[in-house]
């Protein structure tokens, strides 16, 4: 039987006099891969807020991996094993694809950067897997700011998987991609969640990368879950083409 790796429970916050999540209770199953869909405004961002740390609830509790992590700060929910990518960058751009990925590696590990110690050697070995992992092998010299749009993506994921994470959330990963980058990171997403089980949960305005690539799809609007289902449910469900799908001529 399938676990719930994250538990959300009546989830609120409000900015002012404006609520801007109402009540969300979510579930997501260890291992899956999930979307959250809707349009400007219905409280994607500052739900996932909410989820790694950034804002406090109102109300509501998370719970994660069997622990109530509500309100924890986002480096303590990191350590916990929650990860992040895109939305907030972590690139330094004048260093390199190898330096930001071991730097990465080194702060998880809680070590110095000396280079003759054992966690500079244990760091190298773990950075050069990630840049393998992440098809930035042979980019891995190359200044992180004058990498093509993709490979940046790319290391943003890098730079999240080195916390040895075991939900990853991606905000819009493949924004101002091309269609052949857009292929290129949706299949890398695709290969994490299978071949490492690593439980996804990303938001996505590319309809067909949400259909693609999700297992369960959740429609958020006005801050409230308005459908959710299998990805075929949610697209021919008439509430969601009426208040977001329609504009995606799905």
């Amino acid at each position: 039987m399938t676990r719930n790796i994250l538990e959300v429970r009546g989830l609120q916050k409000h900015f002012g006099g404006n609520y801007v999540t109402q009540d969300i209770s979510l579930d997501i199953a260890e291992g899956s891969k999930e979307a959250i869909i809707g349009p400007n405004g219905a409280g994607k961002t500052t739900f996932f807020n909410l989820l790694t740390g950034y804002h406090r609830p109102d109300a509501g509790t998370v719970t994660f991996d069997g622990r109530d992590i509500t309100g924890w700060p986002p480096h303590r929910v990191a350590r916990a094993g929650i990860s992040r990518a895109f939305q907030i960058s972590n690139i330094f751009s004048r260093m390199t694809a190898r330096e930001n990925v071991r730097s990465a590696v080194h702060a998880q590990m809680g070590e110095s950067l000396n280079i003759y110690s054992r966690a500079a050697l244990v760091g190298a070995e773990r950075t050069q897997e990630i840049l393998e992992l992440c098809g930035l092998a042979a980019r891995s010299e190359a200044v992180a700011g004058e990498l093509s749009q993709g490979d940046k993506k790319k290391l943003e994921l890098a730079l999240a998987l080195a916390t040895k994470p075991s939900l990853v959330f991606l905000d819009e990963p493949t924004a101002g991609m091309s269609l052949e980058e857009t292929r290129g990171t949706m299949a890398l997403v695709d290969r994490l969640n299978s071949d490492l089980g690593l439980t996804i949960l990303f938001t996505e305005h590319d309809m067909s990368v949400v259909f693609n690539h999700a297992n369960r799809v959740t429609l958020l609007h006005r801050g409230e879950i308005i459908v959710q289902g299998k990805p075929e449910e949610v697209r021919s469900n008439t509430t969601a083409q009426k208040i977001y799908l329609g504009e995606h001529h799905l």
